[in-house]
């Protein structure tokens, strides 16, 4: 049975700061009847407390020119995968994770650790599969500084790109001095990137095969628009680049089941769905309405996600008769907006700063609509969550979120959601219009798109043979 190694910055049940963490926490459990599959992640603080049986491996140094630290690998198994921490106190035993000025020698420290961990153990390993940049120099010290040892010969790379847009970039002083790479490497252009070192470019090139979380995205990053200025980069290697949408955990997304939700249901009984909808108004202090449409917001507050765009339009849509409850934080201006927006539609619209999980559950089981009109998804899972509690997502035709929703049609009354194309505020104008149109005056038919996007299949059977073709072709 191969080995597979996962080597990623965060990992559910562990970690979590985004979707990353929902794929490598879901993945490994997919793919285990076929293949062995371990996990390798940073030990960070808030780990700590939920780690009850793990024990020490093995301690060893890293030693380049600016990091002279001792590394411990510490493992713990669960629901049969084998999961590895690598604990190091100063450099990961922080209030946070990401944006510290020394993330470029942190994020070396992990890569060097997992590459020596290999070696130190004797560890078999047929695949190391690494997601995002903060493994993104795994492929390149496997398969160049490590080659000579023998548990690093064979192994094949594939990376994950989640999102583009985040590449570790970092002063050439960290190739040099925390990873030790030499001057011919620094030099030959594989990682170079504005004067700089780039991890995420690093494993595009170096990596044998390259994934990423949703066909259409596959396809965007190959051009200006999405490319993030690493699309010619990618054209050298968009014949070993794949496309493979995300899945989302469908026993812990479950309507029929949810524990955080106060009326459990299904796609026969959606009069539940709609006593969820009058607890989630009554809790949020909203008025009470079986009748009214519910419009949600599951987010972060930036720009990536449109969010502005619904807050400049927020005349228009309130004058729609909807009401609309929003969960998230982000950018100062976007929250600042909708705390004002909350005074001048009290009663209709609710804002939670922040995330809150029984409340998200509660919001995808009351709502009807999910707005998600972003700029770019790199995949999006928000629609997919949303579909199986029968809330209808509204999103642009763009990476994941095209792939995933298919647009209603009238003459058929086909379809799991709705969708625009341009990233305007006239355009997700009026394909809500059309959405708020079809719930009052042709509610059968919208129950129908209802059972239509809870009979989708999200979970990751599907996904899970797609990367094990990948898996398989090397």
């Amino acid at each position: 049975m191969k080995h597979i190694l996962f080597v990623a910055s965060e990992s559910l049940p562990f970690v979590k700061t985004g979707g990353l963490a929902d794929v490598v926490g879901s993945l490994p459990q997919a793919l285990s009847s076929n293949y062995r599959v371990s996990v390798f992640l940073p030990l960070y603080s808030s780990v700590i407390p939920k780690l009850k049986d793990a024990k020490a491996v093995v301690s060893f140094q890293i030693s380049t020119p600016c990091i002279h630290q001792p590394a411990t690998i510490l493992k713990q198994t669960h629901d049969g995968i084998d999961y590895y921490f690598l604990q190091h106190q100063g450099y990961f035993e922080r209030d946070g994770y990401y944006g510290y000025p020394d993330d470029g020698e942190r994020f070396a420290f992990f890569n060097l650790a997992c590459a020596t961990f290999i070696e130190k153990v004797n560890l078999s390993v047929d695949i190391i599969h690494s997601h995002d940049w903060h493994a993104g120099m795994m492929p390149l010290l496997s398969r160049v500084v490590f080659k000579h040892h023998p548990n690093h010969k064979n192994i094949k790379h594939v990376f994950t790109i989640h999102n583009l847009a985040y590449q570790g970039q970092f002063p050439l002083s960290v190739a040099k001095d925390c990873l030790g790479l030499s001057d011919h490497i620094i030099n030959d252009g594989s990682i170079r990137f504005d004067d700089g070192v780039n991890f995420l470019k690093s494993a595009i090139v170096y990596a044998h095969k390259i994934t990423t979380v949703s066909p259409s995205y596959a396809q965007e990053i190959l051009g200006v628009a999405f490319g993030e200025r690493l699309h010619e980069v990618l054209r050298l290697r968009q014949y070993d680049l794949y496309g493979i949408l995300n899945g989302i955990d469908t026993t812990f997304w479950n309507p029929s089941e949810d524990p955080f939700i106060p009326y459990h249901f299904d796609s026969e009984t959606l009069d539940n769905k709609i006593k969820n909808k009058l607890a989630l108004q009554k809790k949020l202090g909203l008025k009470s309405s079986e009748n009214t449409l519910l419009l949600g917001v599951v987010s972060r507050l930036t720009w990536q996600k449109g969010i502005h765009l619904i807050l400049d339009q927020m005349a228009d849509i309130m004058g729609l008769d909807v009401q609309l409850v929003v969960l998230g934080s982000g950018e100062a201006h976007l929250e600042h907006g909708f705390r004002h927006m909350v005074e001048k539609y009290y009663g209709r619209l609710a804002y939670v700063a922040g995330y809150n999980e029984p409340l998200a559950h509660e919001i995808y089981a009351g709502c009807d609509l999910l707005l998600m009109p972003s700029l770019f998804e790199p995949c999006g899972l928000s629609q997919m969550i949303a579909m199986r509690y029968g809330t209808l997502p509204l999103v642009r035709e763009v990476g994941g979120l095209k792939d995933s929703v298919l647009p209603y049609n009238s003459s058929d009354q086909s379809g799991t959601g709705f969708s625009f194309k341009d990233f305007s505020i006239s355009d997700l104008y009026h394909v809500l219009r059309m959405a708020v149109y079809l719930y009052y005056h042709y509610p059968s038919e919208f129950e129908q798109v209802q059972r239509n996007a809870m009979n989708e299949d999200f979970s990751w059977a599907l996904s899970s043979v797609q990367y094990a073709k990948v898996y398989d072709s090397l």
